[in-house]
């Protein structure tokens, strides 16, 4: 009787396991820091561009739920996709999250923080939009 939930949640964990695992590897990071309990948040931390004193706001009830919600946009968007994204990670993270891990998404750098966000992308594309001019 106890055989069919204890399978189910088994395979929810290994797929929350497997798509940490995978989000982190297209950040740049290892992905074992995804299976560290409080050390993952850090790292999504970084991965958003945002301190590590974030995850002690987030401990703080009702302000909690701002900083959460604020850092999946940074997350969204730091892979590519739009605010309504962000939305379906806030209400539905267990179909959106593995379509960051296991789709097309790639890494656009920590959008949090913009001067790293700027840098990024100026080594990906080899010039700085905000810097360089074609005005003479």
């Amino acid at each position: 009787m106890l055989i069919i939930p204890f399978l189910l949640f088994t395979g929810f964990i290994a797929l929350y396991a497997i798509t940490t695992w995978k989000i982190f590897e297209k950040a740049g990071e290892p992905g074992w820091q995804s299976l560290i309990p409080i050390y993952n948040a850090i790292v999504f931390l970084k991965i958003v561009g945002k301190p590590w004193w974030w995850l002690l706001l987030m401990c703080i009830p009702l302000v909690n739920y701002v900083f959460l919600i604020w850092s999946f946009n940074m997350f969204s968007k730091s892979f590519g996709k739009d605010s309504g994204f962000t939305a379906g990670l806030v209400f539905f993270g267990f179909i959106f999250f593995p379509i960051i891990a296991f789709g097309d998404a790639e890494y656009l750098g920590p959008y949090g923080d913009p001067v790293q966000f700027a840098e990024y992308k100026r080594k990906r594309t080899g010039f700085d939009f905000e810097k360089d001019s074609f005005a003479a």
